[in-house]
């Protein structure tokens, strides 16, 4: 058999800010010493390698010496643990407002993952017409130069924009709005309400916009660019969210996971 070692692309500093996060859950359950096959810092670096690599479960289950069912086990909690870590939005619209943010972006995004038989009637719920794939919605939101800030929990990808948002994200950013901080969004978000600011659309039998409302929307939409790449950025780093062939449900913990390593990783 051939042997060899590998590198992982992240700072070791940030392998132990996890670890450190798993040893107080650890001790928080009562977990015992010597009771766990896998220390917390090799539970950290399996989580890392499926996050930043997507390396299949059974090659993490492999390396480190353990089942397959282990490594599910390891993996899924260290998932929750890091994922309990990600800010509410409460939190975010209050900081946004205590700092008097010009404004928030917000916009949708498709988690791929493989095909799940979840129907109601004749609809597949998980699957998305608009981008003609399985997969799971998530909503984000981010700051003003497209920083991730908060992600929502996933709904099948049969949902639309604006019902996920109203569900996950509206009230809130209803709020920021209040007190001054309103919200951009593309044209998908038309009629989320005041506050929520998006380009106008352009009306029927083809009559042309008026330049001031060309402005306006060459405003939004270059601002709302940012956004976009925001989530470029946590799918890019995280390849983890590529393709999910875990239970599609479980994309809520692993967006949030993506979303706290990437705001641990920017601290070093």
């Amino acid at each position: 058999m051939l042997s060899y070692r590998a590198s992982l692309d992240v700072p070791r500093v940030l392998a132990q800010t996890v670890a450190r996060l798993l040893f107080t859950h650890r001790a928080r359950i009562g977990t015992r010493r010597g009771r766990r096959s896998m220390g917390c810092f090799a539970q950290a670096v399996l989580l890392l390698r499926f996050m930043r690599q997507r390396a299949a479960v059974a090659d993490l289950a492999r390396d480190n010496t353990i089942s397959l069912s282990s490594a599910y086990r390891y993996l899924h909690e260290a998932l929750d643990v890091l994922a309990a870590q990600a800010p509410d939005l409460s939190e975010v619209v209050a900081e946004a407002v205590r700092r008097g943010t010009e404004h928030l972006l917000l916009d949708g995004t498709l988690i791929a993952t493989d095909r799940v038989r979840d129907r109601t009637g004749r609809r597949d719920r998980w699957y998305s017409g608009k981008h003609r794939h399985h997969g799971g919605l998530v909503q984000v939101v981010t700051d003003a130069d497209g920083r991730p800030l908060w992600v929502s929990p996933v709904e099948p990808g049969c949902t639309h924009d604006l019902t996920a948002a109203r569900m996950h994200a509206l009230p809130l950013l209803y709020v920021a709005a209040g007190h001054g901080v309103p919200t951009l969004a593309d044209k998908a978000y038309t009629g989320a309400g005041a506050g929520i600011h998006v380009p106008v659309r352009r009306p029927k039998g083809g009559q042309l916009l008026d330049r001031s409302t060309r402005g306006w929307n060459s405003y939004v939409n270059a601002e709302r660019a940012f956004v976009e790449h925001g989530i470029a950025h946590l799918k890019t780093h995280w390849r983890a969210l590529h393709h999910v062939s875990l239970c599609p449900w479980r994309i809520t913990a692993m967006v949030a996971t993506a979303l706290v390593l990437s705001r641990l990783e920017n601290r070093y």
